[in-house]
C-alpha cells in the first residue's frame, strides 16, 4: 500500500473548504480504541502502514479510568441532545486483545457511563481470538460482532497475515463457524476490503458462504497523493467500478435475498431520494467520534491515511465534551452537506448520491481535502450503472403492471 504523504502538511483546519454556519448534528456512534495494537500485520491497515504513525506512542490498552469517563462523557452528550440511544463500537487495533475480562470491563463501564441512554454495543474483530469464552461474553452481554474477511484463503491471506508471514483464513474461518452456529444472533456482518487482483465473484460468494446478514465492501484507503493500488490517474478507467459492478449484477439478479450488501443499499435509497448512513457516499452529516487508547478525541481513524494528524482534534475526555468537537473545522466540513464539497463535485450530476466519497479519499498535498474522491471515476460509473439498472427495473414494472 501506499506510504506517507510527503511535504509539508498544513492543519486540518487550514485545508477545509468554508462552509455556511449550520446547527451540528450530534453525535450518535462512538468508536472507542479499546487496544492501539494488532496481532495481525496486514500490509494494506490504514493504522500501522499509512501517513499517521501517532499509534507508536499511545498506550497499549485503553485505562479503567478513561473507559469510565468516556462513557460519562458519551452519556452527558446523548442527554445533552435528547439522544434515544447510542452505538459504541469496541474498535483497534484489534480490542479482543484485552482479553476476556478486558473487554467485559470496558462493556460494563462504557454502558453505565451511558445509562440512563440505552448503548447498543459491539465489537470490530479480525476473528482471531473469536473463541467460545468470547462468545460466551458477548452472548451475556448482547454486544454485536463484525468480522474481517477478504474473500477465500487466496483473497484473504494477500494481506491479512501474522507477523511471521503466516496467513489468517484458517482461523478466521473456524470463528465464524462458532459465531455462526450458537450465537448467530450476534453476528452484524463481514468487511471486505477490494482488491483488485481477486476475482469478484469468487470473493462474494465466499462471503455468502457463512450467511452474513451484511457484507461492507470498503475501498483501500488512499488519497490523490498516495493512490490507492490500481487506481490510474486516467479518469476513463474504472477498475474498482468494474470490481463492484460484477458483485452488484450477481447480487441484484437474486433480488439482494441472500446479505445486504450496505454501499449498494445505500446508493439506491439516495438514487430513490431518501438518505444514507454510510459514510462515502450520500451528504448526510458525520455523526462518528473516535476515542483513542489514552482518551483523545478524534475525528474518523481513517484519516490517518491522508497526513499525520489529520484526524487530531486537540480534544480529551478527561477536560473536553464531546460537542467540543462538533465546532472542530473538520467535523463541521463532514457536516456542511453539499456545501462541504468541491466546486468540481457539486458541479456533478450524482453529487448528492456520491457525496464526494469518504472524505479520507478526498486528500491532495496543496489543496488539502477541497476535491473530489481520488475514487471520483470509480463511483461514478458504479453510481451511474445502478442507476441505469434501476430506470430499467422501474420500465419493466410498468410495462408489466399496463
Amino acid at each position: 500500500m501506499p506510504g506517507p504523504v510527503g511535504g509539508h502538511q498544513p492543519s486540518l483546519g487550514a485545508t477545509v473548504r468554508s462552509a455556511p454556519p449550520r446547527r451540528p448534528v450530534p453525535f450518535r456512534q462512538f468508536v472507542v480504541k479499546l487496544h492501539s495494537r494488532c496481532d495481525l500485520a496486514c500490509d494494506h491497515c490504514y493504522v500501522y502502514t499509512m501517513a499517521d504513525q501517532r499509534w507508536r506512542s499511545r498506550p497499549r490498552v485503553m485505562s479503567a479510568a478513561t473507559l469510565a469517563r468516556t462513557g460519562e462523557r458519551i452519556g452527558e452528550h446523548a442527554h445533552r441532545h435528547g439522544l434515544e440511544g447510542v452505538s459504541i463500537v469496541l474498535h483497534g487495533g484489534e480490542p479482543l486483545l484485552s482479553g476476556v475480562g478486558g473487554v467485559a470491563r470496558a462493556v460494563e463501564l462504557l454502558r453505565r457511563g451511558a445509562a440512563p441512554v440505552p448503548a447498543r454495543v459491539s465489537v470490530q474483530t479480525n476473528g482471531l481470538r473469536l473463541d467460545d469464552s468470547f462468545l460466551r461474553l458477548f452472548d451475556r452481554l448482547d454486544v454485536g460482532v463484525s468480522v474481517s474477511l477478504d474473500g477465500d484463503r487466496t483473497a484473504h491471506d494477500r494481506h491479512r497475515r501474522g507477523p511471521d508471514g503466516q496467513g489468517s483464513h484458517d482461523r478466521v474461518e473456524a470463528a465464524l463457524h462458532r459465531l455462526t452456529g450458537s450465537y448467530r444472533r450476534l453476528f452484524n456482518g463481514l468487511l471486505c476490503t477490494v482488491d483488485l487482483r481477486n476475482d469478484p465473484l469468487t470473493t462474494y460468494r465466499s462471503l455468502l458462504a457463512h450467511q452474513p446478514p451484511v457484507v461492507d465492501f470498503l475501498l483501500p484507503h488512499g488519497t490523490w497523493s498516495a493512490p490507492p493500488a490500481g487506481r490510474p490517474p486516467d479518469p476513463l478507467h474504472a477498475p474498482y467500478a468494474d470490481w463492484l459492478i460484477a458483485v452488484f449484477d450477481e447480487w441484484h439478479a437474486d433480488g439482494g435475498q441472500q446479505t445486504r450488501v450496505r454501499l449498494f443499499d445505500e446508493i439506491i435509497q439516495l438514487l430513490l431520494g431518501g438518505s444514507s448512513r454510510l459514510a462515502g457516499v450520500g451528504v448526510s452529516p458525520v455523526a462518528v467520534a473516535v476515542v483513542e487508547t489514552d482518551g483523545a478525541i478524534e475525528m474518523d481513524d481513517t484519516l490517518g491515511a491522508a497526513h499525520a494528524g489529520a484526524g487530531h482534534t486537540g480534544l480529551h475526555v478527561d477536560r473536553d465534551t464531546f460537542d467540543a468537537a462538533l465546532d472542530q473545522p473538520g467535523v463541521r466540513a463532514q457536516q456542511a452537506g453539499v456545501a462541504g464539497l468541491s466546486a468540481e463535485c457539486r458541479a456533478c450530476d450524482l453529487h448528492r448520491v456520491c457525496g464526494g466519497g469518504l472524505y479520507t479519499h478526498r486528500w491532495r498535498a496543496g489543496s488539502g481535502f477541497d476535491n473530489p474522491s481520488v475514487y471520483c471515476a470509480d463511483l461514478y460509473r458504479l453510481i451511474g450503472h445502478i442507476r441505469r439498472t434501476l430506470r430499467r427495473d422501474v420500465t419493466a414494472l410498468r410495462r408489466a403492471a399496463r
